[in-house]
Parts: C-alpha cells; structure tokens; sequence
C-alpha cells in the first residue's frame, strides 16, 4: 500500500513532473479559491446580517473545501518521510512554524488596536500568547500540518490500514471539544493519512480522467447532484456521509484540476496552486479591507456580489502584496531566512519559498 504510493510519487516527482504538477496545482487553486471564499462570504455575511447568493455556492463547497486541501498536502509525503529527523523536522515542521509564528504576529498587529478597544491591551497579550496553543484565526491549518507530519512519521511502522479506520473513526465521531487542534485532528487527519498511502490512486484516477474526459464529466455531474442534494437536506455532516462526501469531494476536486490542466483552461488557478501558501498567509487583508470598504460605502446593495468581489480582491491582493514584498526585498515574509533552517540544504539557495 505504502510502497505502491512511494513508487508513484517518487516517479511524478523525477522525470514526468509535468503530468503531475499541473493537476496538482489546479487543484490546489480551487481549493485555495474556495478558502478565500469561505472566509470572505462568512465575514460579509456576517457583518451586513444577511446572506446573499454566493452563500450556497460555499455551503456547497463545504464537504470537501479542507478535505482536498489536506489530502493533497499528503500526496508526497513518502518520497520524504524516511529522511533523517532532523532534515524531515526542518522541512515539515520548522518551515510552517517560521510562517506560523510571522504572520500570526502581522495579524494581531493589525487586528490589537480594535481587540484592545473591547478588553484592553492586557487582554490583547494574552490572545497573542494563547494563539501559540490555540491556532489564531484563518492561520490554523498551517499550525495543524506540521502535526500531521510528525504524527504520520512516528506511525510508519503500524499497518496503514489500522490507523486509517481510526483517522476515519475519529472524523466520523464528530469530535468537538473546543480546542481546534484536536477538534481539526479528528476531523481532518484522514484525508491526510489518505492521501500518503493511497497516493498511486490518486495518480490513477487523474490518469483515466485524462484519458477519458466525457466519463470524468459525467461522473462529475453526478457527485454534483448528490453532494448539492445531501447539503441541501441538511444531512451532509451525519457520521460517516461526512467522510464519503470529503473524499469524494476531493476525488471531484483531482478530476476536475485534471480536465483543466488537459484543456489549458483558467491558467489563473494553476498560478494560485503554485501561490497558494502565499494566497493563505496574505489574504486576510485585502479581503477584510475591501469587505469594511465595500459595506461602509453601500455603492452596492447586493450581499452575494460583493461577498464574490471581496473574494476576488482577497486572492487578488494577497497576490500583489507577495510581488510588492518581494520587490522591496521583503522577501522573508514568504521565504525562510537560513537562520531559520535546522538543516542543510540540498542547493544552496539564500531563502527557502513558503511552498
């Protein structure tokens, strides 16, 4: 099972990366679209009291919005995971701590004068030492995939599929205790176990969906309706439908990152794939810039086209804020520093990027 991933990611990543990193990357884009978007119709929802359109679209997404992301995020990870502790922390865990750390200092600095208006400067302190226990704001998953990492690799040696029943045990169980690192553990490690020791799957689905794109279209039509119609009956987040739904949403997600990346369509989601750490630490924002900017003016009165405009803008300027940091030379908000790394480096590059 494992060795079958292994060969799989380790062919696609030497010798035939094309086939590999343009689907990948689609992917990744649609996933990191539909995160923006989450978060930007939530917040403009929520702050005009109203819902417009473009909340159906993201209740839609819902079942398989993270699930994607963290299967992806595991596709690869046996071409690495039998390296040395000390390079696999650096890689996998001293990488996202740099951005962790960083940028959920940016965001309280720019968020402590309202929260120090509502509790005090004191209060604003302790939230900022409380979000290196419990994960701040939209910064959560990058806090939880170094976890994923070091537990996978310390479960190496136990058969694959005893921990995949209890990752999906775990999911299935629904677990709310408050905390989101457990809670998100139990709601999303299975995809990410998934994706490890099922990676040659994947492979293979993207494959026949290449080959065979009418039926890769009409099986989308068809996880379409069923995924539309068990959100619309209020029963996609019962035990067990949840997990059926994640993982087809995710196989939905490959097949349609697939069929893009064979017609050369919307080019714009492979670009945000091959970004979308630096889309995910940066968009925060312009999203709730334009969102204050947008609501305050009323210029426009209907809630679904300006939940879709600060989505735009968030993916957009997350975007043009990364070009602007780089020309400044600021690159260390997107590229670890070499004071950073805990171990040698294959090349020698001054930085290493947020991907």
């Amino acid at each position: 099972m494992t060795t079958n991933g292994t060969q799989a990611a380790t062919d696609r990543s030497a010798g035939n990366a094309a086939a590999r990193v343009d689907w990948v990357d689609y992917a990744k884009g649609i996933c990191i679209v539909m995160v923006v978007m989450m978060h930007s119709v939530l917040g403009v929802e929520k702050a005009a009291e109203q819902t417009g359109f473009m909340h159906y679209v993201v209740m839609f997404a819902k079942p398989f919005r993270m699930p994607d992301f963290f299967l992806i995020s595991g596709l690869f990870l046996s071409v690495v995971i039998d390296r040395d502790w000390r390079t696999y922390l650096d890689r996998k865990v001293m990488h996202f701590a740099y951005f962790y750390v960083l940028w959920v200092t940016i965001q309280f600095g720019f968020k402590a004068p309202s929260l120090a208006a509502e509790a005090g400067w004191a209060a604003v302190g302790l939230q900022y030492i409380e979000a290196f226990i419990e994960p701040f704001g939209t910064l959560w998953f990058i806090y939880l995939l170094p976890i994923f990492f070091v537990v996978t690799k310390l479960t190496r040696n136990v058969h694959p599929l005893a921990i995949w029943l209890v990752a999906a045990a775990l999911e299935s169980a629904h677990v709310v205790t408050g905390w989101t690192v457990i809670d998100e553990f139990c709601a999303r490690f299975v995809y990410f176990f998934t994706g490890y020791v099922l990676a040659a799957y994947v492979f293979a689905l993207s494959d026949r969906a290449r080959a065979r794109p009418a039926f890769a279209l009409l099986g989308l039509g068809l996880w379409a309706l069923v995924n539309g119609s068990l959100v619309a009956l209020d029963i996609s987040e019962w035990s067990v439908v949840s997990l059926a739904l994640g993982l087809a949403g995710a196989c939905a997600i490959i097949v349609t990152g697939t069929l893009l990346a064979r017609a050369h369509w919307l080019g714009f989601l492979r670009f945000c794939g091959e970004h979308s750490i630096v889309i995910y630490l940066a968009f925060f924002l312009p999203m709730a810039a334009t969102r204050t900017l947008l609501l305050r003016s009323d210029v426009i009165h209907d809630i679904g086209l300006v939940a879709l405009i600060v989505t735009a803008v968030g993916v957009a300027g997350a975007l043009l804020i990364w070009r602007l940091a780089l020309a400044a030379r600021a690159n260390f908000l997107f590229e670890r520093p070499d004071a950073f790394w805990i171990a040698p480096k294959k090349a020698a590059p001054t930085l290493q990027a947020a991907e």
